[in-house]
């Protein structure tokens, strides 16, 4: 299934699924975790019927919407990079557009990314580089610490981002506003493939936590 948002091609996460030869539970959570990570951007979460019930897809939309599907899927399936490329192309000839240039394989896909969150670290303050020594059981990303409070990471960022948590100047991933990683609350790391990860300590885990209560959205 493919769907037409305005004059841009969207795809689903269901398709993607399909393509790879992946069950869709489980190409959600490749995406849900490379969104949190700041990898890729969330996408927009509709819900479609099916056959026999409603489900909730994810949708990839336009020129990012491409670059993210690929990353997604080279992180699912590398062998099937060609396949999801392919779909593009063919929606893209459906209305007679020229298609762009886009990864073709595992490394390209991987490459750009790392562009991308390289541009992220070189605007971010104070991103340290991963250390494959440093203990890191004591940090959790957004996902961990919203599944205590029994919500979505995308809620909890949504949350957080009202709460002016996250820089609001840096589009592409989320990066810690730098009084919160003043107050030890959080810390940036890089990971080994150069995407830029906000954790939070066990101070910021608390403070989430004490806010949630005060504003309502937690017991």
């Amino acid at each position: 299934m493919n769907l037409i948002t305005g004059n841009q091609l969207s795809m689903t996460s269901r398709e993607m699924a399909d393509l790879v030869e992946k069950r869709h539970d489980n190409v959600k959570r490749v995406i849900e975790t490379l969104a949190d990570q700041g990898v890729i951007e969330f996408p927009q979460i509709e819900e479609i019927s099916t056959a026999t019930k409603p489900v909730s897809v994810f949708i990839f939309t336009g020129e990012r919407g491409k670059r993210d599907s690929i990353i997604v899927v080279a992180q699912l399936s590398p062998q099937f990079t060609a396949r999801l490329v392919d779909r593009w192309q063919e929606l893209e000839a459906k209305q007679g557009k020229p298609f762009p240039q886009i990864p073709h394989s595992f490394s390209e896909a991987l490459q750009l990314a790392a562009n991308q969150a390289k541009l992220l670290e070189q605007q971010a303050p104070k991103v340290e580089f991963f250390d494959r020594l440093v203990d890191r059981e004591t940090l959790m990303n957004a996902s961990q610490v919203a599944q205590k409070h029994k919500m979505s990471a995308i809620k909890l960022n949504k949350i957080l981002e009202d709460l002016n948590v996250y820089s609001k100047t840096i589009k592409r991933g989320r990066v810690f506003q730098q009084w919160f990683i003043d107050n030890g609350f959080g810390q940036l790391r890089q990971t080994e493939l150069g995407f830029s990860q906000a954790l939070f300590t066990p101070a910021g885990e608390a403070w989430v936590c004490e806010k949630l209560i005060s504003e309502g959205f937690a017991a």
